[in-house]
């Protein structure tokens, strides 16, 4: 069905390049939809499309440029990596809608005030990225996902940049993403451990569906406002999902385990785990095009120096544990240093502490000064 629906929307289309003059009073509505978050990684921070609807001709189609495909072959390694291919699709809006609303996620659209001119170069430049060379595209989290390849599309068919950024704010790319894991802490902490300096850049580029929204309630095209009417086509009745164990607390129960049990293993397990980390950012920041995780200044407090410190521990090489011990803690006060203007320190902090209270306390034994003999 939705092929034949596609055949008849190309139909549509061939039929509309192909009228003569332009009709100023044509029944084409031109929008951009906005869906609401839901809790899952991919959906927690909503999603762009746009829709063209035409009730005179039976056509009401949405262009969605964040379709992937869960089949391809190393699915999570090219995500990881940087070169997963997302790509362009026109299919109905009803099942559009339809699957928002099962997902309980709210339904936006802003019907733009375009010339029927442009609604029809608008229409052409779409088909052309769903049939053409520019169908498929490598995701990238900032530069280049479903809400950029919007803006990219409409600016390229007004041939300028109508829709840009309007908040001049110094606030960080780090900043902008940060509320919206709200109810999720460990998803929250993930995303801010694995990101590295981009991310603490301006956020001088909208890729997030909520601004983008926000922004065309405030720009104006032609000295008139771009967006001729908003309306609220589903509103979800969303609970923010709560799961007990899903908080700083439990992160700090662990952490205060680790500490007050004050047990070999429990800290050599736990300085394992903390260089396990550090070498997966290492090694991802090197393998990875995606440009939001290179240079993680996260691994000076996940630092991969933890491996020697439990190693020379463990062989009770003094001079060595010392010094290597003395590493990670300079490596800490860094990173703390670092940290102090970061929105996410007030996440990390448990580790910080963890850290330097376990290094300090290795350390001390050897710090005791032997009295000269009498």
């Amino acid at each position: 069905m939705k092929y034949l629906y596609l055949l008849f929307l190309v139909l549509f289309i061939q039929n509309f390049q192909a009228q003569g003059n332009p009709n100023p009073d044509d029944t084409i509505q031109v929008s951009i939809l906005t869906v609401g978050v839901a809790d899952q990684s991919h959906s927690l921070y909503g999603h762009t499309a746009i829709r063209i609807k035409d009730n005179l001709r039976g056509i009401d189609a949405v262009y969605n440029y964040g379709m992937f495909d869960f089949s391809t072959p190393n699915f999570i390694l090219r995500f990881v990596k940087g070169d997963m291919q997302y790509f362009a699709a026109a299919y109905p809006y009803a099942d559009f809608e339809y699957n928002y609303r099962y997902e309980n996620r709210s339904i936006y659209e802003q019907i733009l005030n375009l010339s029927t001119k442009k609604k029809r170069e608008l229409i052409t430049a779409l088909q052309q990225t769903i049939t053409g060379d520019d169908k498929f595209y490598t995701y990238k989290f900032i530069d280049r996902n479903c809400t950029t390849k919007v803006i990219d599309i409409i600016n390229d068919v007004l041939k300028r940049d109508v829709i840009y950024k309007q908040d001049s704010s110094e606030t960080t790319y780090r900043e902008v993403l940060y509320p919206y894991a709200e109810n999720h802490f460990f998803q929250k902490l993930g995303i801010n451990i694995i990101f590295g300096a981009k991310v603490d850049e301006k956020a001088s580029k909208m890729f997030l569906p909520f601004d983008l929204k926000n922004n065309l309630d405030q720009t104006e095209y032609k000295n008139a406002p771009f967006v001729q009417q908003t309306k609220t086509l589903f509103e979800a009745n969303r609970v923010p999902m709560k799961v007990w164990w899903d908080s700083i607390y439990t992160l700090l129960f662990f952490l205060v385990a680790i500490v007050l049990l004050n047990n070999k293993i429990c800290t050599n397990s736990y300085f394992i785990l903390i260089a396990l980390l550090g070498l997966f950012f290492s090694f991802v920041g090197f393998y990875s095009y995606h440009r939001e995780i290179y240079w993680n200044y996260n691994v000076l407090l996940f630092n991969p120096i933890y491996f020697l410190v439990f190693y020379f521990g463990w062989r009770k090489n003094k001079n060595a544990f010392m010094w290597s011990s003395f590493i990670a803690l300079i490596s800490l006060v860094i990173y703390l240093l670092y940290m102090l203007d970061k929105v996410h320190l007030g996440i990390v902090w448990p580790f910080i502490l963890t850290n330097a209270i376990l290094l300090i306390r290795g350390l001390l034994p050897y710090a005791k000064v032997k009295q000269p003999a009498q």
